[in-house]
């Protein structure tokens, strides 16, 4: 709730209080010296004000003069006044809340997430990629549209939104961005992408930065500027569409492989990274080929290997390579063949 609410509440109570204390005050200083009063002392001023103000009226305490009934007239109507503005200021206070829960600004503790930079909907594509891998994914739009279109499709448990200003970047400690894994950035055009980069590295700068590019040219100069992975999607789309032309069931294969797998008979690329208790550990990489096909029916296609702190891909690597604790392991999987893996590696898919 915004904080200007919570002071004009305050000053609205304040100034209630101020006069129920004048009145009582007055209340009390009329009928001490009324003929056949009740009221004894200050206290019992107190006790009739509030059985009056909250209608209970008992009936113990009553005015005797003149001017106490007058102040007894003011309590009540007082009262219809006083029930109105708290209903209406409670009211007001939910809505906001609830409004304000909506759009994302009481934050989330999401960690190791995928944070977007963006909504659209090739942004709503890669979602359901990251959800079907099992990441959770905190969204940054300043569409307020989108809030609603968001949550009528995702679990809030999965999903998170914030609706912000894109270059208010101290919003998206909401999002919980220095606990992600990787940023992208959905924005509209690669211009507006670069300089909203430039000036996220200002703030955040040891966070892995993920754009699409509209123009392949521009991939030296976002990776330059600090980007982890910067993807041509007219370089991919090319590269599957001359597949299709001369060699379709490869492309179809490439295609399925992409995307994760939700079938049994489906079959997805994953990465899992080796920990000390590994048991493929010291392992020589065509050790580890043959017992992962025929324990988990995985097929390892190539290893990761941090060296001098860049990270080495080895495609097929030769059968006498070490696989040893802190490399990872590319493979050729289904859904099956997940939980065999997540059980045996004691770890889930994905960097760490």
């Amino acid at each position: 709730m915004k904080q200007v609410n919570f002071i004009k509440f305050g000053l609205y109570v304040f100034g209630f209080l101020c006069f129920y204390f004048l009145l009582v005050t007055i209340f009390y200083k009329i009928e001490i010296n009324a003929s056949g009063t009740q009221i004894q002392n200050f206290g019992d001023a107190l006790w009739w004000s509030v059985v009056t103000l909250t209608t209970v009226g008992y009936g113990d305490i009553v005015p005797h003069s003149e001017g106490g009934r007058i102040i007894g007239f003011i309590f009540l109507f007082l009262s219809l006044g006083t029930y109105a503005f708290l209903i209406g200021q409670i009211s007001s206070i939910m809505n906001n809340i609830k409004e304000n829960r909506k759009l994302g600004q009481f934050g989330t503790r999401f960690s190791n997430h995928v944070v977007m930079i963006g909504w659209t909907e090739f942004g709503k594509s890669v979602t359901d990629e990251l959800l079907g891998a099992g990441r959770d994914v905190a969204i940054v739009t300043s569409d307020k549209n989108n809030v609603d279109l968001i949550r009528e499709v995702y679990s809030t448990s999965k999903v998170f939104v914030l609706f912000t200003d894109y270059h208010n970047v101290d919003q998206l400690t909401k999002v919980n961005i220095e606990e992600s894994s990787n940023v992208f950035i959905n924005l509209q055009d690669d211009t507006e992408k670069l300089v909203y980069i430039l000036n996220m590295k200002k703030t955040y700068p040891g966070l892995k930065y993920v754009v699409t590019l509209e123009n392949a040219n521009l991939k030296n100069t976002f990776l330059t500027a600090g980007v982890t992975y910067a993807i041509s999607k007219n370089e991919l789309a090319s590269k599957l569409l001359a597949s299709y032309i001369f060699e379709p069931d490869v492309a179809i294969l490439n295609e399925e492989i992409l995307a994760y797998a939700d079938t049994d008979e489906k079959y997805d690329m994953k990465e899992y990274k080796v920990l000390e208790n590994n048991p493929y550990r010291n392992k020589k990489y065509g050790t580890v080929f043959y017992d992962l096909k025929k324990e988990c029916n995985v097929i390892l296609v190539g290893l990761v290997k941090n060296q001098e702190g860049e990270r080495k891909l080895f495609k097929n690597a030769d059968d006498e390579m070490l696989v040893e604790a802190g490399d990872y392991l590319i493979m050729l999987m289904n859904k099956i063949a997940v939980k065999k893996l997540t059980s045996v590696f004691k770890t889930s898919e994905g960097l760490d």
